[in-house]
């Protein structure tokens, strides 16, 4: 019988004091914004996430059913779960969906003395980094993602 080694698509880089669950969520995010998971690309079941990643059966169950919950994920029938075709919606609207982070993110530099000027050139570099460029919206306020 021949095994074939399962590969995540995305790494994880466990930090302590951190909820497994959401660095895992994160991690999967930040691949499918990266493009390193594409629509209809196969996502790892959850023993698949379980046992590679070394974590709970029932953390791994809760971050594919919360992808799919939020649509990030789709189950298809004889094929398993894969990446889901995002929704369009507005520049207001996914921006909103960023506000707790945002937040978060404000907060914390602020606690660090970080300016705004550095923080907005951090966000460069990182947005960047991730493959973005100036070109990810186009005037009509929706992303240029499916354009690449």
């Amino acid at each position: 019988m021949c095994y074939s080694t399962v590969v995540i698509p995305f790494h994880v880089h466990f930090r302590p004091g951190l909820s497994l669950y959401e660095q895992v969520v994160y991690a999967a995010k930040k691949a499918m914004i990266a493009g390193q998971m594409r629509p209809g690309d196969p996502f790892p079941s959850v023993r698949v996430l379980s046992k590679e990643l070394k974590i709970n059966p029932n953390t791994a169950h809760k971050v594919v059913t919360y992808l799919i919950t939020t649509g990030l994920l789709e189950t298809r029938p004889g094929i398993g779960t894969v990446v889901a075709v995002l929704p369009e919606a507005s520049a207001a609207e996914r921006t909103q969906l960023l506000g707790q982070e945002i937040e978060e993110l404000v907060v914390e530099a602020k606690k660090l003395g970080i300016s705004l000027e550095a923080m907005v050139a951090s966000i460069g570099a990182h947005w960047k980094r991730l493959g973005g460029d100036d070109k990810d919206t186009d005037d009509s306020g929706r992303g240029g993602r499916g354009k690449r």
